[in-house]
């Protein structure tokens, strides 16, 4: 790690990339890709690429990635801008909101659902224009095509789901690298995903409680719901295996539609159930979007009164993103604004110490 710090610091970033790769394979930790296709192009391809043990080398990748920052990274922001970068092995888009001097503003990560991309899921769901209103930056990792075909997350897999571990490992450094850089406030930093990007995101909340405030999973499933590829098809099929509550559990608001064949609906009760507990308290009401979907929302309450969770229930609904936008894959424009209710929600609920 010295040589590659070394390296980086003379700009030399494939010399260095080769030090850690030779690192790794000496150590026999990288491994071929074994490619496993379901006939499904929505969730859960499987697939066993480059899975190491994370606390030793995303640690140490993110070192060398922070240390080879251009020096003239953005310390003041102008504008309305979007940027790209690649880190922790993965490219990703980060949507900067116009500066507001002398303020740190919150970050929410949007992960995209399978198939798709950055560009994709943030024309869909519409989050840089009310991340605009509010202040926010977005950031939109991107999955490879080398390490899952359908460019899914591997939520399904035990060796992405737990802390310091695979993609999870991988995306909470990430996380911290754009903080590190950017001036937002570490106490509103957020996460959210659709379908496969859903299932991420609750699994980033239940490992990651000290970087997440609040997590949005919509058409997605519980932490540790499946753990491998076979009890991965019964979840997406019937529900997961029930996932007892946590007391770290953080705020989560869940949007799934009751027509959804993808992802049974049954999971999103499950995301619930993990986040709120058997104590808590629920208010249910009833509405109908502007585009005409009927929808239920339940809100849910711990017993001093804190809304802990949010269940939106839209009538009708496929496996798509409430009230997004058709210029991007699985959206469904005529129901209620998903991207505005998750945003709503996480400015509700910075992180408690």
């Amino acid at each position: 790690m010295q040589e590659a710090t070394r390296l980086t610091r003379s700009r030399d970033l494939m010399g260095a990339t080769a030090v850690i790769q030779a690192a790794l394979q000496s150590a026999g930790l990288q491994k071929s890709p074994v490619q496993q296709h379901t006939g499904r192009d929505d969730i859960v391809v499987d697939v066993d690429a480059h899975e190491v043990h994370a606390e030793a080398h995303t640690a140490a990748t993110r070192a060398i990635a922070l240390d080879a920052r251009p020096a003239d990274a953005p310390a003041v922001l102008e504008g309305d801008t979007v940027t790209s970068g690649h880190s922790q092995g993965r490219d990703w888009q980060l949507y900067i909101p116009p500066h507001r001097a002398g303020q740190k503003l919150a970050l929410v990560v949007m992960l995209h659902g399978c198939t798709q991309s950055p560009g994709d899921f943030a024309a869909g769901t519409r989050m840089n224009d009310a991340a605009r209103e509010q202040g926010c930056f977005v950031l939109y990792p991107a999955q490879s095509s080398k390490a899952n075909p359908q460019r899914c997350w591997n939520w399904f897999k035990h060796t992405h789901q737990a802390r310091g571990r695979g993609e999870a490992a991988m995306l909470a450094n990430m996380t911290l690298e754009i903080i590190e850089r950017y001036p937002i406030d570490p106490a509103r930093v957020y996460v959210a995903g659709l379908s496969a990007g859903g299932a991420m995101a609750a699994i980033l909340a239940d490992a990651y409680p000290d970087i997440y405030a609040a997590a949005g999973v919509h058409s997605g499933l519980a932490a540790g719901s499946a753990q491998d590829l076979s009890s991965a098809l019964g979840a997406m099929q019937k529900g997961g295996t029930p996932v007892a509550h946590k007391a770290t559990a953080r705020p989560t608001i869940v949007f799934h539609g009751d027509a959804d064949t993808t992802v049974h609906p049954r999971n999103g009760e499950q995301v619930i159930a993990a986040t709120t507990g058997p104590s808590a308290r629920t208010e249910s009401s009833t509405g109908r979007s502007t585009g005409g979907r009927r929808y239920t929302r339940a809100v849910h309450k711990a017993s001093d009164g804190r809304v802990v969770a949010e269940h939106w229930v839209v009538h009708s609904s496929g496996h798509a993103w409430s009230g997004g936008s058709p210029a991007g894959s699985y959206t469904d424009a005529s129901g209620p604004d998903a991207t505005a209710e998750m945003l709503r929600f996480f400015l509700e609920h910075p992180r408690r110490s």
